[in-house]
């Protein structure tokens, strides 16, 4: 296959191996627009044997436009050439066409540009592909070696942001009982108070407590803490709130509850649940509870609400344990 010459230096033929080792991509086309020749790693991508078929029966040419036939074929010489494989993956090509000599068709060096790494995937190459001065093996390390770089990042930056907002759950939530501690309690409260949303609220504070710890040990006392817990998980609504503030105290948030009859109804529930017996190895766990409750309404201070709940409570105690005071 010899080019046409534009100086002396210029007419040595190159054979067929040699055009398949500088470029594996190369079509020789006749001036019938048919196949005559095709580098080795073209031919793997190509359905079938391409040696004799038009051309434009394989690829759809994108650049220059206009070309349907043999007749347009001239308008490839040095042209910037964009094409695509008909059939599927479509794999798309630049180009550059030059004539051989004596009007014997056009010399198509074709690359895969940018679209290399998914080239490379697609019809599974390798260096053995490309030309030795070819660098897309290179620029496909690069790629995969980028992308292996961002996928480990976004990895570790889950698994940070995961760590974090374990860390925050963590900082919220109560070890023992798996209930909200002191501070979630503040943050959902504040957070209740600026939305304006009416809400009620209870505290609790477990009698004879104390005693369970006395008679049968502070394991029987974190067995006890423990199943009020459960009572309370399994008493309230989804979106509600509970939290263990002290030793053996705690504090229920109920968002959108503006009903004191029946926050009280809800108060007493879980009271009846709490003076069931607890088992504990061979013997058995038996508390009551005091119970204050208020409503909390748009433009009220949630910590006087929260002191007057556990006056509330306090009322309770006094009145003889076992009981559920309101605000008045």
């Amino acid at each position: 296959m010899t080019l046409a010459p534009d100086a002396p230096a210029l007419t040595a033929p190159l054979t067929t191996e040699a055009l398949a080792q500088l470029m594996p991509l190369y079509l020789g086309v006749d001036p019938a627009g048919r196949i005559r020749a095709a580098g080795p790693t073209l031919r793997k991508l190509l359905p079938a044997d391409p040696l004799g078929h038009p051309l434009l029966d394989l690829f759809a040419l994108q650049r220059p436009r206009g070309v349907t036939g043999a007749q347009d074929l001239p308008r490839l010489t040095g042209a910037r050439l964009r094409l695509s494989l008909r059939t599927p993956p479509h794999t798309a090509f630049k180009g550059l066409a030059v004539p051989l000599a004596d009007g014997d068709g056009w010399l198509i060096n074709l690359s895969f540009g940018i679209g290399v790494a998914e080239a490379v995937r697609d019809h599974r190459l390798t260096d053995a592909d490309f030309a030795p001065t070819d660098l897309a093996v290179e620029m496909v390390y690069l790629v995969e070696a980028k992308a292996a770089v961002l996928d480990e990042l976004r990895r570790l930056n889950l698994h940070l942001q995961n760590a974090r907002l374990t860390a925050e759950e963590q900082a919220l939530t109560d070890t023992l009982t798996g209930l909200r501690n002191r501070r979630g309690l503040d943050r959902t409260l504040a957070g209740l108070a600026a939305s304006g949303t009416p809400f009620g609220l209870m505290q609790i504070d477990l009698d004879y407590f104390k005693q369970v710890n006395d008679r049968l040990g502070h394991a029987a006392g974190d067995r006890v803490l423990v199943a009020v817990a459960d009572i309370l998980r399994t008493t309230l609504r989804g979106g509600d709130t509970a939290a263990r503030v002290g030793g053996d105290e705690f504090v229920v948030l109920l968002p959108g509850l503006d009903c004191a009859d029946r926050l009280g109804a809800i108060a007493s529930r879980i009271l009846g649940r709490i003076e069931a017996p607890i088992p504990w190895q061979d013997s058995e766990a038996r508390i009551s509870a005091s119970i204050g409750t208020a409503l909390g309404r748009p433009g009220t201070d949630p910590m006087a609400l929260l002191d007057a709940a556990d006056a509330a409570l306090y009322a309770s105690k006094r009145a003889g344990r076992g009981r559920v005071t309101r605000v008045a």
